[in-house]
């Protein structure tokens, strides 16, 4: 073959590529952020840990930080809330998720409003089981439209989905469930799904 027909063979090789995704203007690239799980884990007596308790002071102070030292300009934009920030049970009149009352004072959507006004975006952890991978609050069965506009309601850019305390079937028909919820809410927010990791549990 001619040496320039090889390189325009490999040019065409190289420059076609099928994505097989949602095309929304949202994670083109891969999104960089912070969640406090690993460093706080599910810290919640701020009376004994009043620095390290998971609550508005330390997402607060989180998105300071990512702010003044740099990161946010480098494109670590995500400030992502990690488990145990809900209430143990839902709204007993409107079946909405809870934020601790103790912890969360200000409510979701100002915490929001106060991560987007440092130019931040602002992400939440979620379950699709019945409860949270720390038996912390109450997942997302038999609730997904509400969670899913529960979160745009509260100006959420990024939902992060686990996957404890469901089937492999509840997976499978769950994660593209959730979804659609979060397509029907109307605002746009990146899915990050833990479901290839389960289903790896599930089949070993």
């Amino acid at each position: 073959m001619p040496l320039s027909l090889l390189f325009l063979f490999i040019c065409d090789c190289v420059g076609t590529h099928i994505v097989n995704g949602l095309e929304n203007g949202l994670a083109r690239k891969p999104p960089m952020g912070w969640m406090p799980f690993e460093r706080f884990r599910c810290v919640t007596d701020c009376s004994r840990f009043p620095k390290d308790c998971i609550s508005e002071r330390l997402m607060r102070r989180t998105a300071n930080l990512l702010v003044s030292e740099g990161y946010a300009a480098a494109g670590y934009r995500y400030l992502i809330i990690d488990d145990c920030w809900m209430e143990a049970s839902r709204d007993k009149a409107t079946h909405e998720l809870l934020p601790s009352e103790d912890r969360f004072p200000s409510g979701m959507r100002d915490l929001g409003n106060y991560i987007h006004n440092k130019g931040l975006l602002f992400g939440i952890y979620h379950d699709l089981g019945e409860k949270t991978c720390m038996f912390h609050g109450p997942g997302a069965a038999r609730h997904f439209n509400l969670d899913a506009q529960t979160f745009a309601n509260w100006g959420v850019d990024y939902v992060k989905m686990d996957g404890c305390f469901a089937s492999e079937i509840e997976l499978d028909r769950g994660y593209p469930e959730f979804g659609r919820a979060l397509n029907k809410t109307g605002r746009p927010m990146v899915y990050s799904c833990s479901w290839p990791f389960y289903k790896a549990q599930t089949s070993n």
